[in-house]
């Protein structure tokens, strides 16, 4: 397959257009994006038992942030159950290796998806909860990290508060808008993931349609491709090329490439090959930033090793339910009563009802 260009976006590429009324979306589960495959990698890098100290060289690759100090005392309280909850984030960075990967002229970094991952007592089965990155949320008074304030701030689209405040203020707007503390966070950036998908030689995928998208400069006719990691990047971006257009008809793109994914890490059997498992985890670890309680190779493999009870492959994966905003169709909000009910669902580690998984707004999606 010959290679594509490589992405291109600006910063105001985000908006959720609407379909016509006569566009039949997508209803029932909707899937999260690429950064599920961070809890994915965390097991492949942890898995491999008593040999995870041939990476211990790696920890100096890991950033740490120290969330608790960040945000202070004002948060939801814990679980009383030994059930966890990490905020995932995927940035959208200009930075460093990501640099080469965007041909635009924009600076900073964004979260260009988020999840919230929780891991219910027991740790057998896990739920995964795409915050679309349209998303119109009340932002709460936060500190960045030269000690600044910024005040809070209604009607803030979701995505633009990690460039504005910083990944803390991120943490406190999702447990401000769900009601549930975070454990822990997990940041990947665009390098990190090119980096994993060429670790292991590529990733099949199989369309049932060309996707034709300039924006992304993905260009994939119909058929079964392998995709190296600068592909595989644009067709995670992609949305031009598939559905209305919008950001919220791209999740079925990701959840396309996570499954794939996840199949080729099954079938390649990394844990038995330390050497591809170390390439695998130098990459991850160099593009990770965690939360200060995880900011360490041994910590992770802890952590990672605690979740080997959960088949990622049967995660639960929801997207937020949300409804386009009233006074900007290009944006969306969280749908009532159905995001109360998600929220409720994971405060109280309890099963989640079906109607809480229905989104109004579907991004006309088939």
């Amino acid at each position: 397959m010959s290679h594509v260009s490589t992405p291109q976006r600006s910063d105001s590429e985000a908006p959720s257009r609407r379909r016509g009324k006569g566009r039949k979306g997508r209803s029932g589960k909707r899937h999260t994006g690429r950064n599920v495959l961070i809890a994915l990698g965390l097991l492949v890098l942890a898995a491999g038992g008593t040999g995870y100290w041939l990476y211990s060289d790696l920890d100096g690759n890991i950033k740490g942030v120290d969330i608790d100090k960040a945000i202070g005392d004002n948060r939801p309280e814990k679980l009383p159950t030994s059930g966890q909850n990490v905020l995932v984030l995927g940035s959208d960075s200009r930075a460093g290796a990501n640099a080469s990967l965007h041909t635009g002229h924009v600076s900073g970094a964004r979260s260009d998806t988020a999840l919230v991952m929780h891991i219910p007592e027991g740790r057998t089965k896990a739920v995964a909860v795409s915050i679309p990155r349209d998303t119109l949320v009340t932002r709460p008074e936060c500190t960045k990290s030269d000690g600044t304030t910024v005040p809070s701030a209604k009607r803030v689209m979701f995505n633009s508060i990690y460039s504005q405040v910083g990944p803390a203020c991120v943490v406190k707007t999702v447990e401000q808008m769900s009601g549930v503390r975070m454990d822990h966070y997990i940041e990947i950036d665009f390098a990190g993931f090119k980096g994993l998908v060429d670790a292991i030689g590529g990733v099949p995928i199989t369309t049932d349609q060309d996707i034709h998208d300039s924006s992304s400069g993905l260009d994939l006719p119909a058929g079964t491709h392998r995709l190296d990691g600068t592909q595989a990047l644009e067709f995670v971006r992609t949305r031009h090329g598939i559905g209305d257009g919008s950001d919220l008809g791209r999740i079925g793109l990701q959840q396309k490439f996570m499954l794939a994914l996840l199949s080729e890490i099954k079938k390649q059997d990394l844990l038995g090959s330390p050497t591809k498992a170390y390439k695998i985890a130098d990459s991850l670890t160099a593009a990770l930033t965690t939360d200060s309680d995880l900011a360490s190779l041994t910590k992770l493999a802890k952590f990672g090793r605690s979740l080997n009870g959960v088949d990622p492959a049967d995660m639960d994966t929801i997207m937020l339910p949300v409804a386009y905003d009233k006074i900007d169709p290009n944006r969306v909000v969280g749908a009532e009563p159905q995001d109360s009910q998600l929220w409720k669902a994971i405060r109280t580690d309890s099963r989640i009802p079906e109607s809480a998984k229905k989104s109004p707004a579907t991004g006309g999606g088939s």
